[in-house]
């Protein structure tokens, strides 16, 4: 794939793809789908249209929407135009978007509806770059003082278009590699959000590493669902999906897309570990309910699949007896759990987070295979990946792309160089200079190390590291990691940073627990009951227990508190990519860690 800019690479795919639907998205029951024709011609009015609103090239242009064809189509007019995407969150609050569209100086926004809309005229007036606004769904009864519909902005492009003095590829042809192709603004996790200034170069290099760790066809389908807003769905589920021609559907909404998967049989799948921590909860308690002979068809089938595949992955030799239950197991077992992911998976492509060993393992034995990567928004994303077929390993993120470096600083920090690395926060020099060394090397804030075949391990984030009162330096993730893997358990976050024992906070699977008290003959459904009663403490030292076993003595969690509500965007206890806040954690549960520690 050489291209000089993504402009060039979506001009190529559309022209070679003009009567194949691309992109689908789900209207009165049924997918529509766009042909690769349908695609330019939207994408070429929206160029031209910010074009004869005035708006200069390079200028900064922002969404705020969930994923569909016209968000997808908007990123592509924005660029083709020669201006720059800065994605928004539709999750964040209304200060948050007049920060990031203040600190970016957007002069217009494109909003998914009346809703997003009615956040942006809060803001407007306090947001003094800002002079248009589209509303993208054509829900605008009144349009007037620079606020229309999307369909209005097709017109304006399509007509100046027709008197243009320039042609749609002459415009194009004038974006360069270095130029700024999207700003993506961090979380905020330790403070004020930083606007990570990422290059055509940047996501290109991205996307032709990632086609060269798995075998992709012209005739793969995605499902899109993880927000485009994210670089992680942007530059897999988007930019490098579209690259080979990929049909992308577009997922209804994050509760749909068990629904969706049955419905569009994707071959792959970019998302995040939850998902899978939910599925592989999902059939574990649907076994605790299922009859003995069924229970111990699925143990022996998992037992099955994982000598399989732990040859398989090896190039180890594969008896014939193995063989036939094998397929004796797919028939029984694993063509059923495929069948509920639409039934023609070839891999998952797992991101955000560590994805646990457990559940890799586990889902590798049913044979589903999930490729984990590691990376960051500011390296476009991805750094490193378990790849298909020989060379996955659990566990570890895998090997780095071939056009990426990494090293492990002394301080057990991972360093990185490469031309996917962002070129720096936008007008933040201060910001830049502390994430980068004397010689150039990104710091990522993770620590990790490379094992003796030289794949790479997290083990936390840097300023996650517990140190507790009595020296002990403790990584949380790995303790987090092995409790997470309890069907009973949905989020949870642990503690012991100057304390002289380690402790949780954590929030239950309220339907699993349910459930399991049905099965004890106890109703109760109210999560305060439910958690104060002495079968559910039982259940969690138990749980706690067990998830402990592999750890020092120093390292376990001694004490945790189970709350009733979920870890949320709105109290600032979540990123809008549904990572836990650790400092907001600890300040709005203050007063129930004190109590742990008997402070």
């Amino acid at each position: 794939m050489h291209f000089k800019n993504i402009a060039q690479m979506f001009e190529h795919t559309t022209s070679k793809n003009e009567s194949k639907e691309l992109f689908f998205y789900k209207k009165n029951n049924s997918w529509i789908g766009l042909t690769g024709k349908d695609i330019k011609i939207a994408v070429e009015d929206i160029a031209f249209a910010l074009r004869s609103l005035g708006i200069e090239e390079k200028s900064n242009i922002a969404i705020i929407s969930n994923n569909s064809p016209r968000w997808a189509m908007t990123d592509y007019g924005i660029i083709c135009s020669s201006m720059t995407t800065v994605t928004i969150y539709p999750t964040l609050i209304d200060s948050q978007v007049e920060f990031i569209l203040n600190n970016s100086k957007s002069e217009l926004i494109f909003v998914e509806d009346k809703l997003q809309l009615d956040k942006i005229l809060n803001i407007r007036d306090k947001c003094p770059s800002l002079k248009h606004i589209v509303v993208m769904d054509d829900s605008l009864e009144n349009e007037g003082d620079n606020i229309i519909n999307m369909s209005t902005l097709f017109d304006l492009g399509n007509k100046f278009s027709q008197t243009s003095n320039y042609t749609f590829n002459e415009m194009i042809s004038n974006i360069n590699g270095s130029d700024i192709l999207t700003l993506i603004y961090t979380s905020g996790t330790t403070g004020i959000p930083k606007g990570v200034t990422l290059t055509h170069n940047n996501l290109l290099s991205n996307v032709s590493a990632t086609l060269k760790v798995a075998e992709f066809t012209n005739d793969e389908t995605f499902l899109s669902f993880l927000p485009l807003s994210h670089v992680l769905e942007r530059m897999g589920g988007h930019y490098t999906a579209f690259s080979i021609g990929a049909k992308i559907y577009y997922a209804e909404n994050i509760e749909k897309v068990a629904d969706n998967l049955g419905e569009t049989n994707p071959t792959i799948v970019v998302s995040v570990p939850r998902l899978f921590e939910k599925m592989y909860s999902k059939i574990m308690d649907g076994l605790k309910s299922a009859s003995k002979v069924k229970k111990t068809l699925f143990y022996w089938a998992l037992l099955v699949g994982k000598e399989y595949s732990s040859k398989y992955i090896r190039q180890k030799p594969i008896s014939l007896s193995l063989k036939l239950k094998h397929k004796l197991a797919n028939k029984l077992i694993y063509s059923k759990v495929k069948a509920r992911l639409g039934g023609k998976i070839k891999f998952f492509v797992s991101g955000g987070a560590p994805l646990s060993k457990e559940i890799a393992e586990f889902f590798s034995s049913v044979d589903v295979t999930i490729l984990e990567g590691y990376g960051l928004t500011e390296t476009s994303p991805v750094l490193s990946v378990n790849s298909p077929p020989f060379n996955i390993k659990f566990g570890t993120t895998g090997k780095p792309l071939h056009n990426v470096e990494i090293k492990i600083a002394n301080d057990g920090e991972i360093l990185a160089k490469g031309p996917n690395v962002m070129s720096g926060y936008y007008n933040n020099e201060e910001a830049t200079k502390e994430v980068f060394d004397d010689e150039g090397w990104f710091k990522t804030g993770d620590i990790g190390n490379f094992d003796e075949d030289g794949y790479l391990i997290i083990t936390d984030r840097k300023k996650s590291l517990i140190v507790t009162s009595g020296g002990k330096n403790i990584a949380p993730a790995p303790l987090e990691e092995a409790i997470s893997n309890s069907l009973y358990v949905e989020q949870v976050i642990v503690l012991g940073d100057k304390k002289n024992f380690i402790s949780a906070l954590i929030v239950p699977n309220y339907e699993a627990l349910t459930n399991y008290m049905n099965n004890l003959d106890i109703k109760i459904t109210e999560p305060h009951a439910l958690i104060d009663h002495n079968k559910v403490q039982e259940l969690f030292d138990s749980e706690i227990e067990n998830a402990m076993s592999s750890f020092s003595n120093y390292e376990k969690v001694k004490k945790f508190t189970l709350l009733t509500q979920q870890f949320s965007i709105d109290r600032g206890e979540m990123t809008p990519k549904m990572s836990i806040v650790r400092k907001k954690v600890l300040e709005n549960y203050s007063e129930i860690i004190d109590k742990i520690y008997g402070d």
